[in-house]
């Protein structure tokens, strides 16, 4: 069952105003729109990619994110959602994939695996768009509260993040700083780096890091 905190994160984030990431990544996209929502949520990506005429798969670790989403989008055939967790998902082929706040949380033991997964699903030329911790964000230090959230937490520097990237040319890099409150009103750092990339045409899928279990800062 999910938290009160997560709830409260739900019902924040529902309706929360679209990234610049993402407008930027959906006008990048070129042939067919089909896009996977990493952690959905409660749907907000979801309802975007929706507005701007794309087939969206769809998953969430949290049972309670998926059932509001299928609620939300229950007379919409072009939504397909799972309860999958970030290695048990099956990845369909997409051209734009989106993982806002959510690799955060994907064990760093499972990373390398994943990421192949991710990049295989994106074809030639396809779309990421996603965001990656920092280690100064209140989430990467002791005060985080697994208890409420979510227990693993995934934190990269800017030369890590950077170093996935490799087969990918990069269209915007960004590294948000701020402070400020967490919807439940816990003070919180935020630092995340965003990033949209277009897959190389002839990528081959390969992790970038040699082991996620050593170089991953926790």
């Amino acid at each position: 069952m999910a938290s009160d905190e997560i709830l409260e994160y739900f019902e924040t984030t529902a309706d929360r105003e679209t990234r610049d990431d993402l407008r930027l990544a959906i006008n990048l996209v070129e042939g067919n729109k089909v896009a996977i929502d990493c952690g959905c949520g409660a749907g907000s990506d979801i309802a975007f990619l929706r507005s701007h005429d794309f087939f969206v798969n769809a998953f969430d670790i949290e049972e309670e994110s998926i059932n509001r989403c299928r609620i939300r989008f229950k007379d919409d055939s072009a939504v397909v959602l799972s309860q999958a967790t970030f290695n048990t998902f099956k990845y369909p082929k997409a051209s734009l994939l989106v993982a806002d706040a959510s690799l955060f949380f994907c064990p760093a033991q499972d990373f390398n695996e994943v990421w192949s997964k991710i990049t295989d699903a994106l074809l030639p030329e396809g779309i990421f768009c996603g965001s990656f911790l920092g280690p100064d964000d209140t989430m990467a230090g002791p005060n985080y509260k697994k208890e409420s959230y979510w227990p693993e937490i995934l934190v990269f520097s800017e030369e890590k993040v950077k170093n996935l990237f490799n087969n990918y040319n990069i269209e915007s890099f960004i590294e948000h700083r701020a402070s400020g409150k967490t919807p439940d009103g816990e003070p919180h750092q935020w630092h995340i780096f965003s990033v949209v990339a277009k897959k190389k045409s002839n990528n081959a899928s390969q992790p970038t890091l040699k082991s996620a279990a050593a170089e991953l800062k926790r």
